[in-house]
């Protein structure tokens, strides 16, 4: 494990809001008359899992803290359930975010085999794949990572899954989880070398996608934490259009629109964890 610039700013809105959350927890569970133990052991759990997936400098690691980090979440979706809604929404998301992990074991399977090892700094040494492969590589990061961060089509768990969580669960879903999904796109970018166009194209286009299909659906709901649900599928699109405004950057040799694009994501990220939370 290590911190460099990338996994440092992303474990900021993690250690920002996830102390915040859990004092808001403690009022907000104590009319409950059930044991509280089952709860806080899971919110702990993936917070702990958060911070390894983001210090992780290895394939398997990350992985396994990947999916220790979707166990525990969905311990946290499932808090009520008794309600049928609250199961169908609790497998409606261990579905999903099964579906993404898939994608990242074929894609971390290709990078083990190319590279040799699954560490970070040798996938990195082994330099930059051919064409095909590396368009390859960066679908299945887009399907597993963009299914987290819950980028369209890939959304469909993220309005079940919060307004069925306790809120102060649905602050941390929807504040720091769903990031992950975008630190691990722009991890798989620095593992890429020089990212082509078509990449910046195609987050554009998500990004585009998910910002107007979120904040049309937002519109009509009744229920605010479905409201909210689909704010963070917009915002996290927002987040998208600058990435991808910068890998274009990258990819053009211009530094001014890479640096604007990828700073300009970053802070929206920042600032959507600690708005929505």
């Amino acid at each position: 494990i290590a911190l460099d610039g990338l996994s440092a700013f992303f474990c900021l809105p993690v250690l920002i809001l996830a102390p915040l959350a859990a004092l808001y927890g403690r009022a907000y569970l104590a009319h409950d008359t059930r044991r509280p133990g089952p709860v806080w052991f899971f919110y702990n759990l993936l917070v702990a899992s958060l911070t390894v997936v983001l210090a992780a400098r290895d394939g398997m690691l990350f992985l396994v803290a990947w999916e220790i980090m979707a166990v525990a979440s969905f311990g946290l979706v499932v808090y009520d359930h008794q309600r049928p809604d609250v199961r169908a929404a609790g497998w409606t998301y261990l579905v999903a975010t099964h579906m993404g992990t898939a994608a990242l074991m074929v894609y971390f399977a290709l990078l083990g085999n190319r590279a040799g090892s699954l560490d970070f700094a040798a996938i990195a040494a082994a330099g930059p794949p051919g064409s095909a492969t590396a368009g390859i590589l960066f679908a299945l990061a887009l399907a597993g990572f963009g299914a987290k961060a819950g980028l369209l089509p890939l959304h469909i768990w993220l309005p079940e899954a919060h307004p069925a969580a306790p809120s102060h669960v649905s602050a941390l879903m929807s504040g720091v989880m769903i990031n992950s999904g975008i630190y691990g796109v722009l991890r798989a970018v620095t593992f890429a070398g020089a990212p082509p166009a078509a990449w910046g194209w195609t987050l554009v286009g998500l990004g585009l996608a998910s910002g107007i299909a979120g904040v049309v659906l937002a519109l009509v709901q009744t229920d605010l934490k479905r409201l909210l649900a689909y704010s963070s599928v917009e915002n996290m699109g927002v987040v998208c259009l600058g990435l991808g405004a910068g890998l274009l950057g990258l990819s053009w040799q211009m530094p001014l629109l890479a640096a604007l694009g990828l700073a300009g994501g970053l802070l929206h990220l920042l600032n959507h964890a600690l708005f929505k939370g």
